[in-house]
């Protein structure tokens, strides 16, 4: 996995509760493999500790050309372990691993049960560490807490250094909402950054949240925020947070730690024919060696002739892997000479990801579904304001973008909407996936009993884009949560934008786990609600058009009167007016629409009253529609 080149130290804000840790990666940032190897940074959800090893990976790339850099997720490491056992390459595997002089290793949390992972891991540990290679690791808890893992394996991490992150305190949660500010050119009055800073959040997704609304409603909304509507904007991002007055200055952000520097250079004797060995070796092996050739004729010799093989020797692996990769799915393209041409991984990589997206392109949005068939009214204009604005440019303003609100107010159309946009801007319509969450639950359910849960988990991570509708479904399904939380991950890393529709906010969905939940709330999240009296006259005036009538003023005056939850309600009562009159056979009135509805109208009161006189659970009728799911197709999907 590429190390995400926006993850940078010179953009993480630095405070009392992550200081530690940003030192101690500094110091092995600036001398991998010579101090605090391992590094083991926990903290819970979103306090940066991704963002702080992503940084170690780009100083280091960008400091030390011969080391070689990789990030890799410890479910990505189980699954090329794995393939590997599976296709009798345990030692490719390991060599593979060896060649990495920087190996960072992403939610360790996830080693629990997978022992044999344990084991491997050990055995590469132990390799790269007496070498010197430096080893880098994050997890959501402390390693006591990380269940069933080999003794032998926490006596070699203890044997670094164990680093917490916590959660910002006022002074960080100020630096971070400045520096958010200043880099997305946003200017508020004086006094709306300080409202927000004095709002104890327990992450720093759940801040920048906090910000990208107050973001959206000023730059949408089309008006200043003034510091005493802060609460009221943020509501259920304030309505449970501490408030906190600002400290007094006392030096919290002195130095902590003075970071450590060291210069090492290698001079090779008799370069030249060490590089020709190695030319003459790949060769053989039927790969090019433009790379290695183009440095034996520069006449500087280069600081490290061991590291630029070692460094094309890691290519070659990744094209290894991209040409096993591609074997599976087409066995003709994995012929491809750029697979065989280090000087060619970014073709090969684009070849498997363009054959990874057309053997098996998730569904797309619908057609019928498009932005200019959207009325927009004060009910729901922020959400359109946002899903314009992320179609504009997608991946970068308000990613993710988490709607929310009753059924039947338009979020599915919006959803779709964003997609068929998102497809007119790229122009590939195979790149946009748009799925309810419980087809996306079923063909994770049906991947699982047929064994082809790779090749499902490769094209919804290889997607322009993931537009997931109804999300409150994936709520309590470990295994789906799981295998979104790691789409979630490519997806943002690379930069394609994510899209999510609810009936409820992410803090009000009950068996969401908490790693999923704050990365919704990191991005922007938007309330639809039920038509307004304005959007619901222009409704009944296009969908009665569309059924062939043409509403009279009056006939608008009172059908938009009438409070509705939906739209769908809106569509209902237009084709019921429609229906009835060519039952009857007269032409639609005013007057005719006040006989049709009026009993409907007193029906509605006297079912009001006897809500409140009653029990309501019994009178709800989301309540008394039951569904029985199929237990045999649900039990496998709980159970993997």
């Amino acid at each position: 996995m590429l190390v995400d080149s926006r993850l940078r130290f010179d953009n993480f804000v630095v405070g009392s509760a992550n200081r530690l840790a940003v030192a101690a990666a500094r110091a092995v940032a600036d001398t991998p493999g010579t101090v605090y190897n391992p590094l083991f940074m926990y903290s819970s959800s979103g306090l940066g500790k991704t963002h702080l090893m992503s940084a170690i990976g780009n100083q280091v790339a960008q400091k030390r050309k011969d080391l070689v850099v990789d990030l890799v997720t410890l479910d990505d490491f189980v699954q090329q372990l794995h393939e590997a056992i599976a296709a009798g390459e345990t030692e490719k595997f390991q060599e593979r691993y060896l060649q990495i002089g920087v190996l960072l290793i992403d939610d360790m949390q996830f080693l629990t049960g997978h022992r044999e992972t344990q084991t491997e891991l050990l055995r590469i540990f132990n390799a790269l560490t007496a070498d010197g290679r430096q080893i880098v690791m994050t997890s959501d808890r402390p390693l006591s807490e990380i269940a069933d893992v080999d003794e032998r394996l926490i006596t070699r991490l203890a044997g670094g250094l164990i680093v917490d992150i916590g959660a910002p305190d006022y002074e960080t949660r100020m630096a971070i909402l400045k520096a958010k500010c200043e880099e997305r050119g946003v200017r508020f009055r004086g006094g709306v950054i300080d409202e927000v800073g004095r709002l104890e959040f327990k992450n720093v997704r759940e801040l920048q949240g906090a910000l990208n609304r107050l973001i959206a409603f000023q730059t949408l909304g089309g008006g200043q925020v003034d510091p005493e509507a802060v609460v009221s904007i943020l509501g259920d991002l304030a309505e449970q947070r501490a408030r906190t007055n600002p400290p007094r200055a006392s030096g919290e952000f002195a130095n902590f730690l003075t970071d450590i520097s060291l210069a090492v250079a290698h001079h090779v004797e008799q370069w030249k024919s060490r590089l020709n060995d190695g030319i003459a070796y790949w060769s053989g092996e039927g790969y090019r060696t433009g790379i290695l050739e183009r440095v034996l004729q520069d006449p500087t010799p280069p600081t490290s002739v061991e590291s630029v093989l070692r460094e094309f020797e890691g290519t070659v692996s990744k094209l290894r892997d991209l040409e096993r990769q591609l074997l599976r799915i087409d066995k003709a393209l994995a012929a491809h000479d750029a697979f065989r041409d280090p000087d060619r991984l970014d073709e090969a990589e684009q070849l498997l990801e363009r054959a990874l997206r057309t053997s098996a392109p998730p569904p797309g949005p619908s057609a019928s579904f498009t932005r200019a068939g959207f009325e927009v009214g004060a009910s729901n204009q922020l959400a359109v304001r946002a899903a314009d604005a992320i179609v504009a440019v997608p991946g970068s303003r308000y990613n993710p973008l988490f709607i929310h609100g009753p059924s039947g107010v338009g979020k599915t159309h919006l959803m779709n909407a964003i997609g068929n946009g998102l497809i007119d801007a790229t122009g590939e319509t195979g790149g946009v996936a748009c799925v309810p969450a419980q087809m996306f639950v079923d063909e994770l359910i049906g991947a699982l009993q047929e064994g082809t849960v790779d090749r499902w988990r490769a094209r919804y991570r290889h997607a322009g884009a993931l537009l997931l509708d109804d999300v409150q479904f994936v709520a309590g399904k470990e295994r789906t949560q799981e295998e979104l939380f790691h789409v979630f991950n490519a997806l943002y890393a690379d930069g394609r934008q994510l899209v999510f529709a609810s009936d409820r906010p992410p803090r009000e969905l009950s068996g969401l786990e908490e790693r999923l939940r704050s990365r919704f709330e990191g991005g922007l999240v938007v309330q639809m609600q039920s038509p307004d009296r304005a959007l619901r006259e222009r409704l009944y005036d296009r969908f009665l058009k569309d059924l062939g009538v043409e509403p009279t003023s009056e006939m608008l005056t009172y059908l938009a009167d009438r409070a509705v939850a939906s739209v769908r309600e809106i569509i209902g009562t237009a084709n019921r007016i429609v229906a009835s009159a060519e039952v009857k056979a007269v032409a639609v009135t005013a007057s005719f629409i006040r006989a049709e509805l009026q009993p409907d109208d007193g029906e509605v009161l006297r079912a009001a009253a006897m809500r409140t006189a009653s029990d309501t659970f019994f009178l709800d009728g989301e309540k008394i529609v039951w569904q029985w799911p199929d237990a045999a197709t649900r039990l496998v999907e709980e159970l993997r």
